[in-house]
């Protein structure tokens, strides 16, 4: 029987939730898709000696792992970061991080059309009240919405969006990657990607020297760091126990941006973090020990 390994999924969620600690400075002084540009440009740096492997790996593939691989590194690595940074320009440093306890629920669903894994109508329960927190979350007077507010939400979540979809191809094409393959290629084939929407932004490539060290931490603390813990941990870890144990990820980001970033939540958002924490919380819960899970794998 294979060893758990869900403090190791805990530990890399912890350390997703520095992401906005060092996100926040470089994002007020440099364009969103400069920061995400440069993220890239350095993890693969470090994974170069890797992506003759990964390369070779991916042209013994068919056609559908070779999208599947595009849409990971174009959109769930390059398009989804710059969406996640340029939310913490128009919003508070805790509320896009918070937000990202979505992905799960857009996981199982984009699951249900690419994986064919069926969902019970009672995964309602818990998706309902997800979103539900996520709109008290995402305003400080949820019946009063402010532009910014709501650009800097719907950012964040389609950022969500995008990453689950990367989690589901991601199971998709590691019936024929190896984790470490699809690691290397998710950030190869994301750097050309996110050169694109430098350019196409009108942005600058450059950064001064003051923002290097900042820049070296984001990518590879909350970015190589955190995700290759994660894949490790992931491998011998059940999903639902997993779910779990990434709460560590919104805890350690709300601590960090109360007590680093000056941030400030009212009391219904206090109350919406909660009600995303705990619905998620409950689905994973409940799959792991319910009689009848709500989301079924397809018979093999």
């Amino acid at each position: 029987m294979t060893k758990d390994r869900t403090w190791l999924v805990a530990i890399a969620a912890a350390l997703w939730g520095t992401d906005g600690l060092l996100r926040l400075p470089l994002a007020e002084k440099l364009p969103a898709a400069t920061v995400v540009f440069w993220e890239h440009v350095l993890v693969v740096l470090v994974l170069s000696p890797f992506i003759p492997r990964a390369v070779r790996a991916l042209r013994k593939c068919g056609p559908k792992e070779w999208l599947a691989v595009l849409v990971i590194g174009g959109g769930s690595s390059a398009l989804a970061t710059a969406m996640f940074t340029a939310a913490f320009k128009l919003g508070d440093p805790i509320t896009p991080l918070v937000l990202q306890k979505l992905q799960p629920v857009f996981a199982v669903i984009a699951a249900f059309f690419v994986l064919g894994e069926r969902i019970r109508p009672g995964y309602a329960l818990f998706a309902v009240p997800a979103l539900m927190g996520a709109w008290l979350l995402a305003f400080r007077d949820p019946v009063h919405i402010q532009v910014a507010a709501a650009k800097a939400a719907l950012l964040a979540i389609g950022a969500a969006a995008l990453w689950a979809a990367g989690t589901v191809l991601g199971r998709l094409v590691s019936a024929q990657l190896e984790a470490r393959d699809v690691t290397v290629l998710r950030f190869t084939v994301g750097l050309p990607v996110a050169a694109l929407i430098v350019a196409t932004q009108g942005a600058a490539f450059a950064v001064g020297w003051d923002n290097a060290v900042g820049l070296g931490l984001l990518a590879l603390v909350p970015g190589l760091l955190a995700l290759s813990l994660y894949y490790a941990g992931l491998r011998s870890t059940p999903a639902s126990r997993a779910t779990l144990a990434e709460l560590a990820f919104p805890v350690t980001a709300a601590v960090l941006g109360v007590s680093f970033l000056d941030a400030h939540l009212v009391v219904t958002q206090w109350i919406g973090l909660t009600i995303v924490v705990a619905a998620v919380t409950a689905l994973g819960w409940h799959e792991r020990v319910g009689g009848r899970p709500m989301v079924l794998e397809p018979a093999l």
